[in-house]
């Protein structure tokens, strides 16, 4: 297996349940909000802060399509799938999962929207960003696994079962 990339919306456990994994594989883990908080010197906030919508999305973009490992888990932010050559950057690399997470579960785990580097424009909902960005999760997953389970070891338990299947 060469990489894993774990996608979803903002608040799904990409990264929590990503460094699960790969401690469990053995592999390396990436967070591409980390790596544009190191290349913009600033926090992630802060870069969606200072940026319109469109920029920013364009600085993620720019920033997964310069990784380049291999035996590695891969979160990136939820907003990866807006800018088709990221989200086709990190299918070349490997396997694509989406960790699917019911909206009204994501409105209980996300309390702090404008503060939580969330891209999104002024006046949007997290519903709005759900239904916009849900079709797109499911055009570019390779695998769906339900990231609602009761805890992050059932999480963690269906993406490798699901691995396995593949």
């Amino acid at each position: 297996m060469k990489n894993i990339t774990l996608i979803g919306m903002p608040g799904s456990g990409k990264s929590t349940v990503g460094v699960l994994l790969a401690k469990t594989l053995g592999f390396g883990f990436i967070d591409t909000d980390l790596v544009i908080q190191t290349r913009e010197g600033a926090l992630l906030q802060e870069v969606v802060d200072s940026h319109t919508n469109d920029e920013f999305l364009d600085i993620e973009a720019d920033v997964i399509c310069s990784v380049d490992c291999d035996r590695t888990v891969i979160a990136p932010g939820g907003s990866v799938i807006c800018r088709a050559r990221g989200i086709e950057h990190l299918r070349a690399l490997g396997k694509v999962v989406y960790l699917k997470v019911p909206c009204e579960a994501l409105e209980q785990r996300i309390q702090n929207m404008g503060s939580r580097g969330i891209a999104f424009k002024p006046g949007e909902t997290l519903r709005d960003i759900y239904e916009y960005r849900a079709p797109l999760y499911e055009k570019y997953a390779d695998i769906v696994v339900d990231g609602d389970k009761g805890s992050l070891e059932e999480t963690l338990s269906a993406v490798l079962q699901a691995l396995i299947g593949c």
